[in-house]
């Protein structure tokens, strides 16, 4: 199972669990295990590196599970379990880029000052005038 560009997750990895669903399927729900449960356990990962495993677990834990129970078939929703437990993986695995700091340059400094001191000005033209004498 691809996740992100340069990751595999082999499919040995991950632990399907079939259970009766909840969702639609009326009497035919009652005696199909529909539901499916994908879990990857990150620490057991032979195809992780050791950053990959510290990330996954800093972001999701030791355990990353992913269930579907949308479809009448189990078929269905095993493919719906593990297309979710890849996004997670994948999102909890890309890298943020880091942030480049900037400076606001002159001309949007200037704006900002304008703006604040017609703002002061504006709230001064609602107070009331003050007393002579």
């Amino acid at each position: 199972m691809p996740v992100g560009d340069r990751t595999a997750v082999p499919l040995s990895e991950v632990t399907l669990r079939a259970s009766r669903s909840s969702g639609p399927g009326g009497q035919h729900a009652n005696v199909t295990a529909s539901r499916i449960e994908a879990v990857f356990d990150v620490e057991a990962s032979a195809s992780l590196s050791a950053e990959q495993k510290r990330r996954l677990v800093a972001r999701l834990g030791p355990q990353v599970t992913a269930v579907a129970q949308d479809a009448r078939s189990q078929a269905q929703n095993r493919e719906l379990a593990l297309t979710r437990l890849r996004q997670r993986l994948e999102q909890a695995l890309a890298v943020p880029r880091p942030r480049t700091p900037t400076r606001p340059s002159r001309a949007s400094l200037a704006r900002r000052e304008a703006q604040k001191r017609a703002q002061a000005e504006r709230k001064r033209a609602r107070q009331p005038p003050e007393p002579e004498g």
